[in-house]
Protein backbone atom coordinates (compact mmCIF):
# COMPACT_ATOMS: atom_id res chain seq x y z
CA UNK A 1 0.00 0.00 0.00
CA UNK A 2 1.07 3.60 -1.20
CA UNK A 3 -0.15 6.36 1.97
CA UNK A 4 -1.04 9.73 0.63
CA UNK A 5 1.36 12.71 2.02
CA UNK A 6 1.09 16.14 0.75
CA UNK A 7 4.65 17.34 0.09
CA UNK A 8 5.51 21.07 1.29
CA UNK A 9 6.27 23.30 -1.90
CA UNK A 10 9.25 25.34 -2.07
CA UNK A 11 7.46 29.26 -1.98
CA UNK A 12 10.93 30.61 -3.38
CA UNK A 13 11.15 28.13 -6.24
CA UNK A 14 8.74 27.82 -9.46
CA UNK A 15 9.59 24.31 -9.58
CA UNK A 16 8.38 22.75 -6.13
CA UNK A 17 7.98 18.86 -7.29
CA UNK A 18 5.14 18.72 -4.39
CA UNK A 19 4.12 15.72 -6.12
CA UNK A 20 4.82 11.99 -4.86
CA UNK A 21 7.47 10.13 -6.86
CA UNK A 22 6.14 8.27 -9.88
CA UNK A 23 3.20 10.13 -10.33
CA UNK A 24 4.59 11.79 -13.30
CA UNK A 25 5.21 9.03 -14.68
CA UNK A 26 7.57 8.36 -17.28
CA UNK A 27 7.71 9.82 -21.39
CA UNK A 28 6.17 7.62 -23.77
CA UNK A 29 7.01 6.98 -27.72
CA UNK A 30 5.42 10.36 -28.74
CA UNK A 31 7.19 12.55 -26.34
CA UNK A 32 4.46 13.21 -23.17
CA UNK A 33 3.75 12.02 -19.86
CA UNK A 34 2.76 8.40 -19.53
CA UNK A 35 3.74 4.79 -19.75
CA UNK A 36 6.05 3.01 -23.06
CA UNK A 37 3.23 3.01 -25.41
CA UNK A 38 0.60 4.84 -23.59
CA UNK A 39 -0.32 8.06 -22.77
CA UNK A 40 -1.21 9.03 -18.98
CA UNK A 41 -4.00 11.74 -18.17
CA UNK A 42 -1.22 12.93 -16.12
CA UNK A 43 1.14 16.07 -16.53
CA UNK A 44 4.77 15.37 -16.35
CA UNK A 45 6.74 16.76 -13.98
CA UNK A 46 6.35 16.74 -10.09
CA UNK A 47 5.21 20.52 -10.14
CA UNK A 48 1.57 21.45 -8.29
CA UNK A 49 -1.08 23.74 -9.36
CA UNK A 50 1.11 26.54 -8.10
CA UNK A 51 4.69 25.33 -9.98
CA UNK A 52 6.32 24.02 -13.59
CA UNK A 53 8.18 20.77 -13.86
CA UNK A 54 10.39 19.68 -16.98
CA UNK A 55 11.52 16.21 -17.94
CA UNK A 56 14.26 15.57 -21.11
CA UNK A 57 14.51 12.13 -22.12
CA UNK A 58 16.34 9.53 -24.23
CA UNK A 59 14.81 5.98 -25.33
CA UNK A 60 16.39 3.24 -27.56
CA UNK A 61 14.95 0.20 -28.36
CA UNK A 62 16.43 -2.82 -30.12
CA UNK A 63 14.13 -4.73 -32.23
CA UNK A 64 14.70 -8.20 -34.19
CA UNK A 65 15.97 -5.87 -37.50
CA UNK A 66 15.39 -2.53 -36.66
CA UNK A 67 16.55 0.21 -33.56
CA UNK A 68 14.34 3.02 -32.53
CA UNK A 69 15.39 6.16 -30.82
CA UNK A 70 13.77 9.10 -29.26
CA UNK A 71 15.01 12.09 -27.41
CA UNK A 72 12.99 15.16 -26.42
CA UNK A 73 11.76 17.02 -23.83
CA UNK A 74 8.31 17.77 -21.45
CA UNK A 75 7.50 20.86 -19.64
CA UNK A 76 4.28 20.64 -17.22
CA UNK A 77 2.74 23.88 -16.17
CA UNK A 78 0.58 24.25 -13.19
CA UNK A 79 -0.90 20.24 -13.16
CA UNK A 80 -2.56 21.38 -15.99
CA UNK A 81 -0.89 22.18 -18.94
CA UNK A 82 1.86 19.88 -20.77
CA UNK A 83 3.94 20.74 -23.83
CA UNK A 84 6.44 18.45 -25.64
CA UNK A 85 8.48 18.11 -28.36
CA UNK A 86 10.35 14.63 -29.46
CA UNK A 87 12.58 13.84 -32.48
CA UNK A 88 12.66 10.08 -33.61
CA UNK A 89 14.84 8.02 -35.50
CA UNK A 90 14.13 4.55 -36.92
CA UNK A 91 17.34 2.67 -38.25
CA UNK A 92 16.34 -0.12 -40.54
CA UNK A 93 20.47 -1.28 -40.29
CA UNK A 94 20.34 -4.79 -42.90
CA UNK A 95 16.80 -4.63 -43.40
CA UNK A 96 16.98 -1.65 -45.23
CA UNK A 97 19.24 -3.63 -48.06
CA UNK A 98 16.23 -6.09 -47.49
CA UNK A 99 13.96 -3.10 -48.87
CA UNK A 100 15.63 -2.19 -51.49
CA UNK A 101 16.19 1.73 -49.67
CA UNK A 102 19.73 1.19 -48.38
CA UNK A 103 21.50 -0.95 -45.47
CA UNK A 104 21.17 1.49 -42.48
CA UNK A 105 18.46 4.00 -44.00
CA UNK A 106 17.09 6.28 -41.20
CA UNK A 107 13.71 7.24 -41.20
CA UNK A 108 13.39 10.41 -38.92
CA UNK A 109 10.10 12.20 -37.57
CA UNK A 110 9.30 15.23 -35.25
CA UNK A 111 6.01 15.85 -33.12
CA UNK A 112 4.91 18.67 -31.11
CA UNK A 113 2.44 17.64 -28.28
CA UNK A 114 -0.22 19.86 -25.94
CA UNK A 115 -1.77 18.24 -23.27
CA UNK A 116 -4.53 19.86 -21.24
CA UNK A 117 -5.75 18.44 -17.89
CA UNK A 118 -9.75 19.00 -17.96
CA UNK A 119 -11.37 17.26 -14.56
CA UNK A 120 -9.71 15.31 -11.78
CA UNK A 121 -6.69 14.65 -9.87
CA UNK A 122 -5.39 10.83 -10.05
CA UNK A 123 -3.23 11.88 -6.68
CA UNK A 124 -5.81 13.21 -4.31
CA UNK A 125 -9.03 12.57 -5.52
CA UNK A 126 -8.61 9.35 -3.63
CA UNK A 127 -12.29 9.24 -2.15
CA UNK A 128 -14.11 9.84 -5.49
CA UNK A 129 -14.30 7.33 -8.59
CA UNK A 130 -13.79 10.20 -11.17
CA UNK A 131 -10.51 9.64 -12.77
CA UNK A 132 -8.22 12.56 -14.07
CA UNK A 133 -9.41 13.26 -17.72
CA UNK A 134 -7.01 15.14 -20.22
CA UNK A 135 -7.29 16.10 -23.82
CA UNK A 136 -4.35 16.42 -26.07
CA UNK A 137 -2.91 16.80 -30.09
CA UNK A 138 0.17 15.62 -31.06
CA UNK A 139 1.39 16.97 -34.88
CA UNK A 140 4.09 14.72 -36.54
CA UNK A 141 6.21 15.44 -39.27
CA UNK A 142 7.75 13.04 -40.80
CA UNK A 143 11.38 14.11 -42.75
CA UNK A 144 11.58 11.34 -45.39
CA UNK A 145 8.68 12.49 -47.25
CA UNK A 146 9.40 11.32 -50.97
CA UNK A 147 9.89 7.55 -49.76
CA UNK A 148 7.15 7.83 -47.55
CA UNK A 149 4.80 8.31 -49.97
CA UNK A 150 6.52 6.19 -52.32
CA UNK A 151 5.76 3.49 -49.67
CA UNK A 152 2.11 4.25 -49.81
CA UNK A 153 1.71 6.96 -47.27
CA UNK A 154 -1.01 9.78 -48.42
CA UNK A 155 0.79 12.40 -46.12
CA UNK A 156 4.53 13.24 -44.68
CA UNK A 157 2.86 15.18 -42.06
CA UNK A 158 -0.20 14.59 -39.85
CA UNK A 159 -2.05 14.91 -36.14
CA UNK A 160 -3.47 12.81 -33.75
CA UNK A 161 -6.36 13.62 -31.10
CA UNK A 162 -6.58 11.80 -28.02
CA UNK A 163 -8.38 11.25 -24.66
CA UNK A 164 -7.25 9.91 -21.65
CA UNK A 165 -8.12 8.32 -17.96
CA UNK A 166 -5.88 7.88 -15.23
CA UNK A 167 -6.91 6.42 -11.67
CA UNK A 168 -3.94 5.76 -8.94
CA UNK A 169 -5.60 3.55 -6.11
CA UNK A 170 -3.15 4.22 -3.79
CA UNK A 171 -4.25 1.60 -1.19
CA UNK A 172 -4.27 -1.19 -3.87
CA UNK A 173 -0.62 0.26 -5.50
CA UNK A 174 -2.10 0.33 -8.59
CA UNK A 175 -2.41 3.25 -11.45
CA UNK A 176 -4.78 2.54 -14.19
CA UNK A 177 -4.87 4.17 -17.99
CA UNK A 178 -6.85 4.23 -21.03
CA UNK A 179 -6.67 6.51 -24.01
CA UNK A 180 -8.63 6.71 -27.27
CA UNK A 181 -6.55 8.21 -29.92
CA UNK A 182 -7.99 9.42 -33.20
CA UNK A 183 -4.80 8.91 -35.60
CA UNK A 184 -3.41 7.68 -38.90
CA UNK A 185 0.25 7.55 -38.48
CA UNK A 186 1.98 4.30 -39.56
CA UNK A 187 3.94 3.05 -37.35
CA UNK A 188 3.95 5.89 -34.92
CA UNK A 189 4.51 7.91 -37.88
CA UNK A 190 7.88 6.65 -39.20
CA UNK A 191 6.30 5.37 -42.13
CA UNK A 192 4.06 8.47 -43.04
CA UNK A 193 0.64 8.84 -42.39
CA UNK A 194 -2.26 7.19 -43.78
CA UNK A 195 -3.03 5.79 -47.44
CA UNK A 196 -4.88 6.63 -50.62
CA UNK A 197 -7.60 4.41 -49.26
CA UNK A 198 -8.03 5.40 -45.21
CA UNK A 199 -6.95 7.44 -42.79
CA UNK A 200 -7.92 8.83 -39.53
CA UNK A 201 -9.54 6.12 -37.40
CA UNK A 202 -10.09 5.66 -33.35
CA UNK A 203 -7.34 3.65 -31.86
CA UNK A 204 -6.99 2.69 -28.06
CA UNK A 205 -4.09 2.50 -25.45
CA UNK A 206 -4.62 0.95 -22.04
CA UNK A 207 -1.97 0.18 -19.05
CA UNK A 208 -1.66 -1.09 -15.76
CA UNK A 209 1.04 -0.17 -13.55
CA UNK A 210 1.90 -1.43 -9.71
CA UNK A 211 4.19 0.02 -7.47
CA UNK A 212 5.89 -2.47 -5.56
CA UNK A 213 7.36 0.56 -3.54
CA UNK A 214 7.29 4.79 -3.96
CA UNK A 215 9.89 4.02 -6.39
CA UNK A 216 9.79 0.99 -8.31
CA UNK A 217 6.95 0.55 -10.65
CA UNK A 218 6.08 -2.39 -12.99
CA UNK A 219 3.44 -2.80 -15.93
CA UNK A 220 2.17 -3.75 -19.03
CA UNK A 221 0.74 -1.33 -22.24
CA UNK A 222 -1.01 -2.51 -24.83
CA UNK A 223 -1.84 -0.36 -27.81
CA UNK A 224 -3.78 -0.95 -31.73
CA UNK A 225 -2.47 0.90 -34.26
CA UNK A 226 -3.72 1.52 -38.03
CA UNK A 227 -3.62 -0.95 -40.51
CA UNK A 228 -3.11 1.56 -43.65
CA UNK A 229 -0.53 0.56 -46.00
CA UNK A 230 -1.02 -1.88 -48.71
CA UNK A 231 2.27 -3.60 -48.97
CA UNK A 232 2.20 -4.62 -45.59
CA UNK A 233 0.15 -5.32 -42.62
CA UNK A 234 0.48 -3.59 -39.32
CA UNK A 235 0.28 -5.02 -35.99
CA UNK A 236 -0.92 -4.38 -32.73
CA UNK A 237 2.13 -3.43 -29.64
CA UNK A 238 2.88 -4.54 -25.88
CA UNK A 239 5.20 -3.27 -23.39
CA UNK A 240 5.84 -4.95 -20.02
CA UNK A 241 8.15 -2.50 -18.48
CA UNK A 242 10.21 -1.92 -14.66
CA UNK A 243 10.83 1.27 -13.67
CA UNK A 244 13.19 2.49 -11.24
CA UNK A 245 12.80 6.26 -10.12
CA UNK A 246 16.40 7.12 -8.14
CA UNK A 247 14.75 10.22 -7.23
CA UNK A 248 12.03 13.07 -8.59
CA UNK A 249 14.53 14.25 -10.64
CA UNK A 250 15.76 11.14 -12.56
CA UNK A 251 14.20 7.56 -13.51
CA UNK A 252 14.93 4.31 -15.52
CA UNK A 253 12.52 2.14 -17.45
CA UNK A 254 13.60 -1.25 -19.05
CA UNK A 255 11.17 -3.48 -20.97
CA UNK A 256 10.41 -5.88 -23.05
CA UNK A 257 8.53 -4.76 -26.33
CA UNK A 258 6.30 -6.24 -29.52
CA UNK A 259 5.76 -4.13 -31.84
CA UNK A 260 4.60 -6.58 -34.42
CA UNK A 261 5.35 -7.31 -37.91
CA UNK A 262 7.23 -4.37 -39.27
CA UNK A 263 7.29 -3.64 -43.24
CA UNK A 264 7.64 -7.33 -44.06
CA UNK A 265 10.54 -8.32 -41.47
CA UNK A 266 8.38 -10.36 -39.18
CA UNK A 267 7.42 -9.84 -35.92
CA UNK A 268 9.41 -7.51 -34.37
CA UNK A 269 10.51 -7.89 -30.54
CA UNK A 270 13.04 -6.96 -28.46
CA UNK A 271 13.92 -4.49 -25.43
CA UNK A 272 14.19 -0.68 -24.40
CA UNK A 273 15.86 1.28 -22.61
CA UNK A 274 14.45 5.03 -21.48
CA UNK A 275 16.73 7.32 -19.66
CA UNK A 276 14.50 10.68 -18.04
CA UNK A 277 15.83 13.27 -16.50
CA UNK A 278 13.79 16.74 -15.09
CA UNK A 279 13.58 18.72 -11.96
Amino acid sequence: MITLQLLPARADSPFNQGKLIATGGVTQVEGTGGSGLTNWALITGYGTDKGIGINAHHTVALLNDFTFNSSGIAVGLYDRVELSYAHQWFDTRDAGARLGIGEGFTFDQDIIGAKVRLIGNAVYDQDSLIPQISVGANYKKNGDQALVRALGARNDDSYDLYISATKIILDQSLILNATARYTEANQFGLLGYGSATSGHTLQTEVSLSYLFTPDIVAGIDFRTKPDNLAFAKEQDAMAVYLAYFFSKNLSVTIAGVDLGDIALQGRQRGFYLSLQAGF
